[in-house]
């Protein structure tokens, strides 16, 4: 069974994501992460931003592994890295080049086969997995989603974030349209534990 989890940065898709594939036994996916990966070693390689093709292949000249939250690149740990705010700037434009996103949507697709998965993304439900059992699509306000992701980015400011999450969202809009049958869950209000409970609901619902 593969459970698709999409929405917009700081809706809380990772937090549930991980959570409730510990609740499940199943596999979890951040897809967000690999595009971070693509744009840390892009970088690092100090290659055009502008070049999809350019990126795919600097990528394909490095092993990079994302396991338990642990990101690794020829062996070195790029957890945070990957989270830092050069990457935040221009992450969405690595991710808007059809053949970075065909690369890694092949691989999406192939873990996802594996067996049971969460998968969370911007695109999951509707183009990576759109067979997906269970589909959901989070949402929260944008005071909320700014909040949440200043407790994950420490030395930012509330209006830089703030800006760079609006920038973000129109970068990534040709993505963000949620699966016709993706079950819509506002999480401003709610705590982790209420979201998980939901999808969980939906799993189950889905099983029988």
């Amino acid at each position: 069974m593969v459970v698709a989890i999409d929405g917009p940065a700081g809706a809380g898709k990772s937090t549930t994501g991980r959570l409730l594939a510990e609740r499940l036994g199943f596999s979890y996916m951040d897809t967000g992460a690999m595009y971070r990966v693509l744009t840390w070693i892009a970088l690092y390689e100090e290659t055009d931003l502008e070049d999809g093709h350019a990126i795919c292949t600097a990528s394909e000249r490095h092993e990079w592994t994302i396991e338990g939250g642990r990101i690794e690149v020829d062996g070195l740990d790029v957890t945070d890295s990957v989270r830092e705010p050069r990457i935040d700037r221009v992450v969405s434009r690595v991710a808007s080049h059809p053949e970075v996103r065909g690369l890694l949507r092949q691989q999406q697709r192939w873990l996802a086969s594996q067996g049971d998965t969460v998968i969370e993304g911007r695109d999951i439900g509707t183009v990576v997995c759109p067979d997906a059992a269970v589909k959901v699509y989070l949402i929260a306000d944008e005071e909320e989603r700014v909040r949440r992701r200043a407790s994950e980015r420490e030395g930012r400011t509330l209006d830089s974030l703030s800006v760079e999450l609006r920038s973000r969202d129109v970068a990534d809009a040709a993505q963000m349209d949620p699966a016709s049958d993706a079950t819509v869950i506002d999480t401003t209000v709610l705590e982790i534990d209420e979201v998980v409970s939901i999808i969980l609901a939906l799993v189950e619902a889905a099983r029988s």
